[in-house]
């Protein structure tokens, strides 16, 4: 069982940046692949970023691309998203999810955290 708690969310302005963080607990977090989903209101959770177990390996969706940065530090079960150059079709509650293997659908996800809202404002 892998319990996993985001933070960092909040209201910022069109152009700025926030950073998220994915504090995991129970199992040995190194040995699972993360993931970042959002899901805005009446709409699909969508895959956001991706990162193996070592942090090695990372891929974003294209709507990300360039201005999000997944990383982890296995040394601190954390995981993080550092998003720059936000929009307002950025607003989301952000997910973090743990899984044996790096996947890009939310299905294929173990385990969840409860969510962080994140508002960007125009």
């Amino acid at each position: 069982q892998v319990q996993l708690v985001e933070s960092g969310g909040g209201l910022v302005q069109a152009g700025g940046s926030l950073r998220l963080s994915c504090a995991a607990s129970g199992r040995t977090f190194s040995r699972y692949a993360m993931g970042w989903f959002r899901q805005a209101p009446g709409k699909e959770r969508d895959f956001v970023a991706n990162i193996n177990w070592s942090g090695g390996s990372t891929d974003y969706s294209d709507s990300v691309k360039g201005r999000f940065t997944i990383s982890r530090d296995n040394a601190k079960n954390t995981m993080y998203l550092q998003m720059n150059s936000l929009k307002p079709e950025d607003t989301a509650v952000y997910y973090c999810a743990a899984s044996p293997r790096r996947y890009y659908t939310y299905a294929d996800y173990d385990y969840w955290g409860q969510g962080t809202q994140v508002t960007v404002s125009s």
